[in-house]
């Protein structure tokens, strides 16, 4: 299916908000504002009507005023108004008219006026009881008398519809005038849409295209610090941390290859040996106990890789309970005195009293005192000391292995955390390694919502520190 581009739903979306402008200025606005000046004009001549009728055309019919005065009075204010004025007697006997000479003789009757078909409104439209040929907009005023209100009369202002509509024909090409104006000016937001939404957006979309087809590579960098220059930041971010991952994955494939492979090919070199004679029988023994030794070291690997596996992807059941970590040190120290004797290694434990209970999962935390102490004795000189320090700090318990082997050079030191890493000092000191330890470290110390870091000094000495809460209930 073909992508719709949103720049081009955008420029759509903007024709057709000028389409329906025009439409409505050209077809909707007439009616509204011609409908506006017949009300604003109405009116304002019912205004006048009501003037002449209280004034000058109910002097006629009290006797204060005569023909000729009041034809005067209408005559002015028809030219004021530009408006035909009328007074009838309410069976349509026309007694003046301002367009008209008076005659008395001439006698002008409306056919068919009645009032009763203006249904109450003070003003109507149309030919007036067909007596003009143009449309008139038309007024009336009742005539009374203060006494009685009788209604005697009636002045009527006519007003030539045609002029209303060019009241609004006047100013429709200003309206379309400034509809011009502002659909130019509407183009600056069409610009801006361009520049810094569009364009930024274009930049994304390729990018994960880029991702999408597995090349994480692909530069991707935020122009602006706006919501789309966040987008793009972490689009490049996750992409970096994919192409890491699989750096990472490819790295792993080749580690693991490399750590199954070099046992299986002492197992399968050995074994052949002593298929075809090269090893005599009486050697069989050493080399069968070596065979062991290499299916041990691969049995190790696998299960390190299974336990790490299961960390990551179901993540880690705890068990916590509160136990005494002074115990579980001395206990994981005295299964390494046979290793530490055979370097002249002396372990120093520094614990704080006879009983510290923390909280957390004790066959855990041995398991991180088992990994950190077994990497302090592999990468220990001879006739050296490891130190175990137990410290309570606010709540806290902070459990430090040292050793003064041989370090870890700096910039390798946020390397150690990463699964099959082996420093380069290190590589041959050490065959039974898995380097999957320090792994499963952090990622129990990480279960239990502790921290665990590493400080260290190349032909120094290596310090592993981590966090346990210590326990609250009462002793």
């Amino acid at each position: 299916m073909r992508r719709r581009s949103i720049y081009w739903t955008f420029l759509l979306g903007y024709v057709i908000y000028g389409v329906f402008a025009y439409l409505a200025i050209a077809f909707f606005m007439p009616q509204v504002l011609t409908r506006y000046f017949e009300k604003k004009q109405a009116l304002a001549l019912y205004r006048e009507a009501v003037t002449i009728a209280d004034t000058y055309a109910s002097g006629l019919y009290t006797g204060d005023a005569t023909l000729e005065s009041v034809k005067s009075q209408l005559d002015t204010f028809s030219a004021f108004t530009s408006a035909e004025i009328w007074i009838l007697n309410p069976s349509g006997r026309m007694v003046l008219n301002s367009s008209m000479e008076m005659d008395v003789d001439d006698v002008i009757i409306v056919e068919g006026f009645d009032t009763s078909a203006l249904a109450g409104n003070y003003y109507t439209t149309g030919t007036f009881f067909d007596y003009f040929d143009e449309e008139q907009l038309s007024v009336l005023a009742s005539i009374t008398t203060d006494d009685t209100y009788q209604i005697n009369g009636y002045v009527v202002i006519h007003y030539p519809y045609s002029n209303i509509v060019q009241s609004y024909n006047d100013i429709q090409g200003f309206m379309f005038l400034m509809f011009a104006i502002l659909l130019a000016l509407s183009l600056i937001i069409l610009l801006f849409f361009t520049a810094f939404v569009y364009i930024p957006l274009r930049r994304i979309t390729t990018a994960t295209e880029q991702y999408a087809s597995g090349n994480y590579h692909y530069d991707l960098q935020p122009e602006s610090n706006d919501e789309l220059g966040y987008l793009a930041g972490i689009l490049s971010y996750m992409a970096g941390e994919i192409a890491h991952s699989e750096d990472n994955q490819k790295q792993f494939v080749a580690n693991v290859s490399h750590d199954f492979r070099s046992p299986l090919t002492s197992i399968q070199g050995y074994l052949q040996a002593m298929l075809d004679g090269t090893i005599p029988p009486e050697l069989h023994e050493k080399y069968i106990q070596i065979v062991l030794n290499e299916t041990q070291r691969l049995t190790k690997l696998t299960n390190s890789l299974l336990q790490l596996n299961n960390l990551n992807t179901k993540g880690m059941m705890l068990n916590r309970t509160d136990f005494d970590i002074n115990t579980v040190i001395r206990s994981v120290a005295a299964t390494f005195e046979g290793r530490c004797r055979d370097k002249n290694i002396r372990l120093q434990l520094i614990l704080t009293g006879d009983e510290l209970y923390v909280n957390a999962d004790m066959e855990k935390i041995q398991q991180v005192l088992y990994n950190l102490l077994d990497n302090a004795i592999k990468f220990s000189h001879q006739n050296s000391r490891i130190q175990i320090e137990a410290t309570e700090k606010k709540n806290k318990l902070y459990v430090s292995v040292k050793d003064y082997g041989i370090g870890i050079p700096k910039e390798e030191l946020s390397l150690v955390w990463e699964r099959f890493y082996k420093s380069d000092n290190s590589r041959g000191k050490d065959k039974k390694g898995t380097g999957l330890g320090l792994s499963i470290t952090k990622e129990i110390i990480r279960s239990h919502g502790e921290h665990i870091n590493v400080i260290s000094t190349l032909g120094a000495g290596t310090e592993f520190v981590f966090t346990l809460p210590v326990s609250q209930e009462e002793d």
